[in-house]
């Protein structure tokens, strides 16, 4: 509002603008003014040896004095520039300022001059104090900037007290939601030090009532609750009824709720209790009765209400009903549920195309409609929920491996109807530019990369012959691909991910027959190790992380497209069947997206008719158990291999 630091580097072309409060409803349709670096630090140097100055700071805790321009420092602060501007002459000469160190007032008057102050984890919580209290609007800008780039699990409850206490919505929003988004983190590690543990019993009931609270299992929530009260129990203790009404008891099985609450020291010394732990088992009883046998509908209670995610999956097109399609689907994994988003691309489906995420916006690469091999590229805007065209790649490319990294988009391989591709592009969002970059050792279509510690990973594949079992790693510091150990299995129409510090590779087919085993490749060891087989055999899916999990959704078995979804969990090493659905598709991509602004339009909205929606689905998948369901799929130019 007040001040903009354009650049800060010490030349006589750098450039500094300042914006003036006085005009700042006419900021944004004038030219910005600039000052180079070179004449603002003339100009400290002048306060440095009091050349010219008119007036003094003065800090009537120490005495310290100092010397200033009232121009300088009056255009970056609206405190002093009211103060030198309409107060009797004796004050227009001669402020003191209580309360404020000397070596913080040194950055403040140090960044009016330069736009620009040194800053420590240390001080900047104080700089930002004084530069609040003296309407210093573009250093705490600035100071919020430096905090929340250092925003940490050891530090994020600091920042949100003292955003609450500054009045900053940015500071204590921003350092709220991360700790809300790593809540399991912080309760995990809730140790006698911990400031999770010293907050207040308003602030843990905020927290654990809130929606964005990112626990995966609800017990989470409640453990955490009872490591707060063992923190004090005898001022704690009290609070345990309030505290309850924060957790959602509906969403624990039913041996949990009786072992880990029902019988809890703080819950049988309170007699206001009781009530909550009745509804709570009449519920858990009741969802018993309803998820074995028919029952009447049930609303979802509050109790009972999964929690948002902070992440969601998205699918989009693909191939199925034998064409392709332009259907979006999100899986809300609070929920279990899959949400159809209205919004498709109007310039038609696509199929066995790529896709990755930056921002706010998914971009979607080449592909094939049936008739059309693609070089053209669409980008989604996940917030404004429209469409535009980006620049075409320079090869045409369906069957085409994608990932993001470092804010670039990278797009490997592919069959063009023709050939198969080593080739690769990298596309600029900032320049709209595709640039071609080192090709990979290997001709490869249909094979699938991820990223992992900065390097992309591209395995498996078609290269016109023969399934591959090869895989590369490509360095984008040296710009250099290198080659890995062979997989286990020869895998086309293969998809991975990268999960921890590993690599996993899934399903695919090998030539014969379509695949449900795994592999996991570990940088470190440079091995390959078996997983768990998955329940139904797939290639040409989705394969995406959420929840620490691998969810494989969708696909092709060998007779028609799929819409069985399973998750994978490492720890376990098993999988879990999740919600298919809501079409048998394949050659489509998933790409998990976190941190939108406007999560809730992407997951499932009809909460208190969630019960029997899940209720319905069950009985729905035993009556069709014994059905089974042809469709035919375009599936595959090249997983026939002629």
């Amino acid at each position: 509002m007040i001040g903009e630091l354009r650049a800060s580097h010490p030349d006589s072309s750098s450039t500094i603008s300042c914006s003036s409060t006085a005009s700042s409803s006419n900021v944004a349709l004038q030219p910005k003014r600039c000052i180079s670096y070179l004449t603002m630090q003339t100009l400290h140097d002048m306060r440095l040896s009091e050349t010219l100055c008119d007036a003094s700071i003065v800090l009537p805790d120490n005495g310290h004095e100092f010397r200033i321009h009232r121009v300088i420092v009056g255009s970056c602060s609206e405190y002093f520039r009211i103060l030198f501007t309409t107060s009797v002459p004796s004050e227009k000469y001669h402020v003191e300022i209580p309360g404020i160190p000397g070596s913080i007032m040194e950055q403040i008057i140090r960044y009016a001059y330069l736009r620009e102050c040194e800053l420590t984890e240390d001080t900047v919580f104080d700089v930002y104090a004084a530069a609040d209290f003296l309407l210093m609007y573009c250093l705490t800008e600035h100071c919020s900037v430096y905090i929340l780039d250092r925003l940490r699990l050891d530090n994020c409850v600091t920042i949100m007290l003292f955003g609450r206490q500054r009045a900053s919505k940015t500071l204590y929003e921003k350092a709220r939601m991360f700790i809300l988004k790593n809540f399991p983190l912080l309760a995990q590690t809730a140790t006698s030090e911990n400031e999770l543990l010293q907050l207040e019993v308003d602030d843990v009931c905020q927290l654990l009532a809130d929606d964005m609270l990112n626990v995966r299992e609800e017990d989470t929530a409640w453990e955490f609750v009872l490591r707060w009260i063992d923190h004090d129990p005898t001022k704690r203790g009290k609070h345990i009824h309030r505290l309850m009404k924060t957790v959602r008891f509906g969403l624990l099985n039913t041996e949990y709720f009786l072992d880990k609450v029902k019988e809890n020291q703080y819950v049988l010394a309170s007699e206001d209790t009781k009530p909550l732990v009745i509804e709570a088992l009449t519920f858990l009883y009741d969802l018993e009765m309803i998820s074995t046998k028919a029952m009447k509908e049930m609303k979802t209670p509050a109790i009972a209400t999964p929690r948002l995610p902070h992440e969601v999956i998205f699918t989009v097109g693909g191939w199925g009903e034998g064409q392709s399609q332009s259907i979006i689907e999100t899986y809300d994994t609070r929920a279990d549920r899959w949400i159809k988003i209205p919004t498709e691309d109007p310039a038609g489906p696509r199929a066995y195309y790529g896709a990755a995420y930056i921002g706010r916006h998914l971009y979607f690469v080449g592909g094939y409609d049936g008739v059309e091999h693609f070089n053209t590229c669409r980008r989604f805007d996940m917030v404004q929920k429209d469409w535009q065209e980006i620049a075409p790649m320079h090869c045409k490319r369906c069957y085409v491996s994608v990932v993001a990294l470092d804010g670039k988009i990278y797009a490997m391989g592919g069959y063009n109807g023709s050939n198969r591709h080593n080739s690769v592009e990298r596309y600029d969002p900032q320049t709209n530019q595709w640039t071609l970059i080192a090709p990979m050792g290997s001709l490869r279509s249909d094979a699938d990369a991820c990223t992992l510690n900065g390097m992309i990973y591209i395995a498996g594949g078609f290269n016109g012959h023969e399934c591959l079992n090869t895989a590369e790693m490509y360095d984008p510091h040296t710009n250099s691909w290198s080659p890995l150990p062979p997989m286990l299995h020869r895998r086309s129409g293969v998809s991975c991910a990268a999960l921890g510090d590993s690599v996993y590779v899934v399903g695919g087919f090998n030539g014969l027959i379509r695949l449900n085993s795994c592999e996991r490749y570990d940088p470190t060891t440079r091995r390959w190790t078996a997983c768990k087989e998955m329940y139904h055999q797939r290639s040409n899916f989705g394969l995406e992380v959420i929840d620490d999990m691998l969810f494989a959704i969708g696909g092709y078995d060998g007779v028609s497209a799929i819409a069985y979804v399973e998750c994978y969990s490492p720890d376990a090493n098993e999988w879990l069947e999740a919600t298919d659905l809501s079409m048998m598709r394949s050659a489509f991509r998933a790409v998990t997206v976190s941190g939108l602004p406007n999560i809730q339009d992407y997951v499932h909205s009809n909460k208190e008719n969630l019960i029997n929606e899940l209720n319905q689905h069950r009985h729905g998948m035993r009556n069709a158990s014994n059905v089974v369901v042809a469709s035919t799929s375009a599936s595959d130019i090249e997983d026939e291999l002629d």
